[in-house]
């Protein structure tokens, strides 16, 4: 080889080198907020950030972090400390009308898309059930329970629920606060003898408890008039069957409730960016499915289904290039 073609392929090789090295550069990372890691959020954030990051040929990476849930999702959102985030579907209502506890509208954010149910789970200690309905928790005084950590979905939903069923949890409960997977441990402990842990069933801390304490614990069911009651502001909520033997030791079938979880983000991330999240998702469901057993409730047909918050530009684009019928209010507000 001559020293003139030699030289030649140096200067290509350097020049595939450098531009490589600028795509990778230009590969920004985006963060995306779940819940805490005894849920359900946490671990298909995870899978999710690790579909994105590993697909060579995306022009961004996307970060899966811990936090407490809906309402601190909200907050690192508005902070753009999170770019994308997993939220309950009551939170994204609240945040978009700046109702409920989130006292602002949250004008920055944008629905990319609802994922999978967020079924209720109010557990109680069995020696305190007699109707094995949420009306046991009425007739509860002085119990330490944990509707969840502070600031968490949980705790807010969990709070919204009794307070719609007209149960004086403040007054009459003994309230603890804490994440899914102290939860767990606390109620086996003896430390707490109820719990609120609402999650993609099934969820890793509710398996937890029942593999420990068998029939010591129940789950609690919803009935058609704690529905109707529960929907009366916000109709969201939905009649959701687990059957028996969903937990270890669940001897009969239990019907509770979901709401819909919802993935968002920030209006100011690009219009492809979010295209490409949106797409990745969806078809990337089988990976999810084997990841976490929630996931095979995820359906596209279903993606639209209880959500009140405009789509990002990037996620309207995916939806009507797959000839999904979209509501006029979603597509409201996406150019201001």
């Amino acid at each position: 080889m001559s020293s003139r073609t030699l030289g030649s392929c140096l200067l290509l090789i350097c020049l595939i080198a450098v531009g490589c090295s600028d795509r990778q550069f230009e590969r920004r990372t985006y963060v995306l907020t779940t819940g805490t890691t005894g849920g359900t959020f946490y671990p298909v954030g995870v899978a999710l950030s690790t579909i994105v990051s590993a697909r060579q040929d995306e022009s961004f990476s996307l970060t899966a972090i811990s936090s407490a849930g809906s309402m601190e999702n909200i907050k690192l959102l508005r902070d753009n400390q999170a770019q994308f985030g997993l939220i309950l579907g009551v939170f994204a209502a609240w945040a978009w009308e700046g109702a409920g506890p989130i006292g602002t509208p949250q004008s920055h954010m944008r629905a990319v898309g609802a994922t999978w149910p967020n079924v209720e789970h109010f557990v109680l200690s069995t020696d305190l059930v007699s109707s094995g309905t949420l009306d046991d928790l009425a007739d509860i005084d002085g119990e330490r329970f944990v509707l969840g950590m502070r600031y968490s979905g949980a705790e807010q939903t969990g709070a919204y629920i009794l307070d719609a069923l007209g149960i004086d949890f403040r007054n009459r409960f003994s309230l603890a606060y804490m994440g899914y997977g102290a939860v767990a441990g606390a109620i086996q402990d003896g430390n707490i003898s109820g719990m609120n842990v609402p999650a993609g069933a099934p969820v890793a801390a509710i398996t937890q408890s029942f593999a420990q304490m068998r029939e010591s614990i129940t789950l609690l069911n919803f009935t058609q008039q704690h529905l109707d009651a529960i929907n009366r502001n916000l109709p969201l909520w939905n009649f959701y069957d687990l059957p028996a033997g969903t937990y270890p030791y669940q001897p009969a079938d239990v019907t509770t409730a979901f709401s819909p979880n919802v993935l968002v983000t920030r209006e100011d991330v690009p219009e492809e960016i979010v295209y490409q999240l949106t797409r990745l998702m969806w078809e990337s469901l089988p990976t999810l499915r084997e990841i976490h057993g929630a996931t095979r409730e995820m359906m596209l047909d279903r993606a639209l289904s209880g959500i009140v918050m405009p789509l990002h530009p990037g996620a309207l684009r995916y939806y009507e290039e797959a000839g999904m019928e979209i509501a006029p209010e979603l597509r409201a507000a996406i150019t201001q």
